[in-house]
């Protein structure tokens, strides 16, 4: 299968990249690298020209799925003005609270990230993620303490109704209010 006439290399290793995320998400990490290159429309030769092994796929897929999120929370940024204390925290509120509105997606998501999260290497592409939207929440002008409470109750509100959340739609949807009302007071000095 040779590489689709006006296809750029970007939007193949795009295509690629998708495939990966939804075969790994329904089948794990052991799911064949001719069944990804077909589901992308590639040969396997063009899959391991772009990604040479099965660890530098995995790697690609985790740093994807991280990149894209970021993407989102810095579009949903945009809207305000840059400097406006709390604008990325709410950003971060309304994206996590939109993705976790569609459940099958979030099933995939979370599926995703179960296997992947074993795999040699990607536990440190993770952590430095997670380690670089520290720094940026705690940079955003809230309180501290606030900003602690805001990522947990997001994140963990988020990954809940994969097992019967407590909390209906509208308890959800209030939260993410409540949240999003607590960015809106800037930081207090100790």
């Amino acid at each position: 299968m040779a590489r689709t006439a006006g296809r750029t290399a970007e939007a193949t290793k795009q295509q690629i990249l998708d495939a990966a995320t939804q075969l790994i998400s329904r089948h794990g990490t052991a799911a064949p690298m001719t069944d990804i290159a077909a589901a992308a429309g590639v040969s396997k030769g063009g899959l391991l020209y772009h990604y040479p092994s099965k660890q530098a796929l995995l790697a690609g897929v985790a740093t994807e799925v991280m990149e894209q999120f970021r993407r989102d929370v810095e579009q949903a940024a945009s809207d305000e003005p840059p400097g406006t204390p709390g604008r990325l925290t709410r950003a971060y509120i309304r994206v996590s609270f939109t993705h976790a509105s569609d459940l099958p997606g979030l099933r995939d998501d979370i599926a995703l990230a179960a296997h992947l999260m074993f795999e040699p290497g990607l536990e440190d592409i993770a952590r430095a993620d997670a380690a670089q939207w520290r720094q940026e929440l705690s940079q955003d002008s809230l309180d501290p303490a606030a900003t602690r409470m805001i990522i947990a109750a997001t994140d963990g509100s988020n990954s809940a109704p994969l097992w019967g959340a407590v909390l209906s739609d509208a308890d959800r949807d209030a939260l993410e209010s409540d949240l999003l009302d607590l960015t809106r007071t800037e930081r207090t000095p100790r």
